[in-house]
């Protein structure tokens, strides 16, 4: 049941899981069989394999998660529909997260992101970039997507979510002891809290006190067909719901804090994006939210986050599961089985010279994230107003391990020299 489980989990959190890659590939070729999470697997690696992933149909590979991260985020949730489920659910989520639906949520961005930054970074010398980022990201999608605003509702949120999150990629040992067990709990908590706010939502909307795009879970509940039937269930919404939740916190907060290191660690870098940056910002009345059009301008930084993620992944691997036997560099899939080390500045400035398949953060092919503009507007708006109105420095080792994405060992703690208030 084990198999290669322990293996990996401990390279990725000794931060030499790349290693353990290059090891095995160099054993047993780009394709190979083991155990992971409970489950027979096959492992294939590189471009071709990202290809062959992204464009096969739904009726030759589904996707489908580990046990563990199945269980936690619901058998409902997109990563596990597929055919006709997948676009319906897939089209409820972009009906939302559409840049010409998030255009009008700049500016409440904005005014959630300098909140957080008067209240948590103002006047502080030192902080610790991560927790800091977790609880920012997590402000940002309880109060947009969720319409939930901070108190005590979102704290006893943040504390429920943040333990069922610390089980996902365990392995799957439903015993008191275990961070398995432990997340399932929580699980339940957060489910039952998330069951609570359709009810609501769904009173407003019946009251007609609701827009129909105020936050993700009306706009879920207000779609309907011909025959004025809800197209989502309520265990589709809670499912998907929990899952945004979980992509939308621990990836953004992540390449954050890591954008952060690297423009500690490259002062050229950091020049720049301040250049283009301060340019936005005098271009601005004081106090004056940022736009649309101010976003599109960030075409530098948004190249310095992309390079980040290229060398951080959030995400570590993708799971697949084979819906007939495939034959891939020939070998055979049986159905029911499951110079890149260096900075480069400009390597994203001309999109189409990187490589079909090579850079994949956000996922490809119909599945591609829903959720890459929001996460896109988050990280440009964060890395604008830390950059106009704080200078900072590493404070100490910077290294770094993954359980399972990328985190800092330390939190990333940093010295903070204010330019300016918030």
């Amino acid at each position: 049941m084990i198999g290669q489980s322990l293996g990996l989990l401990r390279a990725m959190r000794a931060n030499t899981a790349e290693k353990w890659l290059e090891q095995r590939i160099k054993k047993y070729g780009p394709i190979s069989k083991l155990s992971l999470f409970g489950k027979p697997a096959v492992f294939i690696y590189g471009q071709a394999a990202n290809k062959f992933v992204f464009t096969s149909d739904s009726s030759t590979l589904s996707n489908q998660q580990t046990q563990s991260l199945r269980t936690i985020l619901g058998e409902q949730n997109l990563l596990e529909l597929s055919g006709e489920d997948h676009k319906r659910v897939r089209g409820a989520l972009v009906s939302f997260l559409k840049p010409e639906s998030l255009k009008q949520y700049v500016g409440k961005m904005d005014e959630e992101v300098k909140k957080h930054l008067e209240m948590h970074w103002q006047g502080k010398q030192q902080v610790k970039v991560l927790p800091l980022m977790k609880t920012l990201t997590f402000n940002i999608i309880c109060s947009l997507l969720f319409g939930v605003e901070q108190g005590a509702r979102k704290d006893k949120f943040v504390a429920c979510f943040q333990e069922m999150v610390e089980g996902m990629w365990s392995i799957p040992i439903n015993l008191p002891f275990t961070r398995y067990n432990r997340s399932l709990r929580a699980r339940t908590r957060v489910q039952n809290m998330v069951k609570d706010l359709i009810r609501e939502k769904r009173l407003e909307l019946e009251q007609k006190g609701a827009s129909t795009h105020q936050d993700l879970i009306t706009c879920m509940l207000s779609i309907h067909n011909e025959n004025n039937e809800q197209v989502i269930t309520e265990k589709e919404i809670v499912d998907n719901v929990i899952l945004v939740m979980v992509a939308g916190h621990d990836t953004s907060s992540v390449l954050i804090t890591f954008i952060m290191r690297l423009l500690a660690n490259e002062p050229t870098i950091y020049a720049a994006v301040l250049q283009e940056q301060e340019e936005i910002a005098k271009s601005k009345p004081s106090g004056e939210f940022l736009t649309w059009e101010d976003l599109a301008k960030m075409k530098y930084t948004w190249r310095v986050a992309m390079e980040t993620l290229r060398m951080h992944p959030p995400v570590f691997g993708g799971f697949r599961k084979a819906l007939k036997d495939i034959e891939y560099g020939g070998y055979l899939i049986p159905k029911g089985w499951q110079n890149h080390q260096s900075l480069i500045q400009g390597r994203f400035e001309n999109q189409a010279s990187v490589p079909p398949y090579c850079f994949i953060a956000f996922g490809g092919g119909p599945r591609i994230c829903p959720g890459y503009e929001f996460a896109r507007i988050e990280t440009l708006v964060t890395i604008h107003y830390l950059i106009t109105h704080l200078t900072w420095k590493l404070c100490a080792d910077n290294s770094f391990s993954r359980d399972p994405m990328p985190v800092p060992t330390q939190g990333l703690p940093i010295q903070l020299v204010p330019k300016k208030t918030f």
